[in-house]
């Protein structure tokens, strides 16, 4: 989808809601324990929205999914907790209906006046919900004069509730789902260059459209994390007990190939931290990536890879980020993923570089990393941000340029 293509989108800032029932695709699906919210910054990031609409005398009906009910209505998946949160951070009613299409969602809508908020129940408690039926959709646009969708992070999905209802309904897109492609469209579409991508994780295999989009667009890619170990092993580097996927020599060779095409260096890391065990405070030692113990595993990279990374980096203009270069979560194999953050997190501070991360460990290395609110944009999608980065067509995005 082109750039021109996204320019079209309508933003529901310009449109006219005064009394108007807006039909609202949000992504409400917050971590629950023991029936509580444990984080409700999916819930945060909305607030602005709604009191704008409300503000402007719309009418606002909140569609949402919650966890994975299979179809069916599941008690703990239930939106009601939500909708509590919801009004107790507005400190505002908040009408709930138990149902999202049907009698209970209408008589729920039909009391609404200009200001006020409803949010209805689970559209996954419906299986035509996933099945993107198209009955199912037109019953959900009964309940709305406007659609808005504001869930980039389900936008991947062609679902009833984010695909076949724009169709019914005039479709605009909401100030999170712009803000989510604003971001994109700096790194991938109009970027400032030098532009440069980290991507790490464990596997080439769950990357491969990634890495070979990304080796197309950049002019550096930094590659870490297990998938690292596989480009060492294919240009002969013996990697140990390490996590490699041997089978993966020939897509290796493709992305350099796509790279050297377009002008763009695949940067390695050059030492390692090592381990014998894979377990918290294991003893490690540093070594280059060429000698690296055969009893022994990569679980980070090395200070000389660091120091090589961020001096790159700091000759760019543009950083795009998905992926940790080490095991994180156990320490001390999150040193070099945290001190790259420190530092692209400093250059952003100082303006002299736009950073851009998402995905779910990305994001979670980030905030160990203490970080997160120094980059000017973090995206909290897991799926849609890694197909956006594929060079993907978004279906619930698409539905929206018509």
């Amino acid at each position: 989808m082109t750039a021109v293509a996204f320019d079209s989108l309508k933003d529901i800032a310009s449109a006219d809601v005064a009394e108007k029932r807006v039909l609202i695709r949000t992504d409400l699906n917050v971590p629950m324990a023991d029936g509580q919210i444990s984080d409700a910054t999916r819930i945060e990031r909305l607030l602005p929205t709604f009191r704008v609409l409300a503000s402007r005398g719309a009418k606002i009906v909140i569609l949402s999914h919650l966890g994975r009910p299979d179809g069916k209505p599941v008690a703990k998946y239930s939106l009601k907790p939500v909708a509590d949160k919801l009004a107790a951070m507005l400190g505002a009613t908040v009408a709930f209906a138990d149902d999202c299409v049907g009698p209970a969602a209408e008589a729920v809508v039909k009391a609404l006046e200009p200001g006020q908020i409803a949010m209805l129940e689970n559209v996954r408690f419906h299986k035509e919900e996933e099945e993107n039926d198209p009955a199912f959709a037109a019953e959900l646009a009964k309940l709305g004069d406007i659609y808005v969708n504001d869930a980039f992070s389900v936008s991947h999905r062609a679902h009833a509730s984010t695909e076949a209802v724009a169709h019914l309904l005039p479709a605009y897109a909401g100030p999170s789902l712009l803000a989510e492609i604003g971001a994109f469209k700096v790194a991938l579409e109009k970027p400032e260059r030098p532009v440069a991508a980290i991507v790490g994780g464990s596997k080439v295999s769950t990357k491969i459209a990634v890495l070979g989009n990304l080796a197309q667009k950049m002019d550096y890619l930094f590659i870490g994390g297990g998938m690292a170990n596989t480009f060492l092993y294919a240009d002969g580097v013996a990697v140990g007990k390490s996590l490699c996927e041997p089978n993966a020599i020939d897509t290796v060779k493709e992305i350099r190939a796509k790279a050297e095409a377009a002008g763009c260096k695949i940067v390695l890391p050059v030492d390692a931290v090592v381990a014998r065990e894979f377990k918290a405070n294991a003893e490690t030692e540093v070594v280059p990536v060429g000698e690296v113990p055969a009893d022994a595993m990569i679980l980070d990279i090395g200070p000389r890879s660091v120091a090589e990374f961020t001096g790159l980096i700091e000759g760019c203009k543009t950083l795009l980020w998905n992926g940790p270069v080490g095991a994180f979560e156990i320490p001390p194999f999150g040193e070099g993923t945290f001190a790259l953050a420190r530092e692209a997190a400093a250059l952003t501070q100082a303006g002299k570089i736009v950073t851009i991360a998402g995905g779910g460990d990305t994001v979670a290395a980030l905030n160990a990393a203490s970080v997160t609110d120094k980059f000017t944009y973090v995206s909290t999608a897991g799926g849609a941000f890694l197909e956006w980065l594929e060079g993907r067509t978004l279906p619930g995005v698409a539905a929206l340029i018509r």
